[in-house]
């Protein structure tokens, strides 16, 4: 059973600040609440080991020897969970119900503030309930700080994520365009997004029923990683498949 509380770990890798040993054996879960996906390996390692199920604040990874080790994790039956708060974001929910009255789907485009690397899945994750799986490939023709990303789906859809670094006024902010008609929506009620994050954790644990697929995760860091690939190689359309899962 759940007890009132979640181990609530933000532990700084290679400081005195980690000190994992402090939690486990006293607490139920544990929550991983940083955004720098390449240190979730080794924040989390101490209590996969120790058998505590554990949420890991997006992004999961932000390359594919660190997503390998989560797979790895939970094909051995580690529980593990990790999601952006943008999933859950309440003015979003209609068009994950239907945007049929748009006809057929063709633009999705998305404005986020901060970086690639660390909220690039925030844009990402918002999108994806909508589209559901089926990314092909990633083309950030951007820099580090202003980031102009053009993803292809498998539905004919035209995704473009713009992440610039000082954009607050743009976060959340999604446009979808149909042969029909088109919508526009932001995300305003962080507070009401980040309550439902959590609920699904807590309603993980109770049940032992992931709120969404493994593979959802996995195809979002394979964006992810393939957003820094292509930046970092001068804009080239990196196709998903090339992101290995071994």
């Amino acid at each position: 059973m759940v007890s009132s509380y979640l181990g609530l770990c933000k532990v700084s890798v290679g400081s005195d600040s980690l000190v994992p040993g402090h939690v486990i054996g006293e607490v139920d879960a544990v929550i991983i609440p940083t955004d720098i996906g390449h240190e979730h390996v080794e924040r989390s390692r101490p209590f996969v080991e120790a058998g505590l199920p554990i949420f890991v604040d997006k992004p999961l990874v932000d390359n594919d020897d660190d997503l390998q080790v989560f797979v790895d994790w939970v094909d051995q039956g580690a529980a593990i969970l990790s999601s952006s708060c943008m999933r859950y974001c309440k003015e979003f929910m209609p068009y994950r119900q239907s945007i049929s009255n748009l006809g057929e789907t063709r633009f999705v485009g998305i404005t986020m503030s901060n970086t690639w690397e660390r909220y690039g899945i925030h844009a990402l994750e918002a999108v994806y309930p909508i589209l559901g799986p089926g990314f092909g490939s990633v083309q950030n023709i951007g820099t580090q700080r202003r980031n102009v990303v053009h993803l292809r789906h498998a539905a004919e859809v035209d995704v473009v994520v713009v992440n610039t670094y000082d954009m607050l006024g743009g976060f959340g902010g999604l446009q979808i365009c149909g042969t029909d008609g088109m919508v526009q929506a932001a995300c305003s009620d962080t507070f009401y997004a980040f309550k439902k994050q959590l609920q699904a954790f807590v309603e993980y644990l109770r049940t032992g029923q992931r709120p969404f697929e493994l593979a959802e995760t996995i195809e979002l860091m394979k964006m992810v990683i393939a957003g820094i690939r292509s930046r970092e190689e001068g804009g080239k359309v990196v196709a998903l498949t090339e992101i290995e899962e071994r």
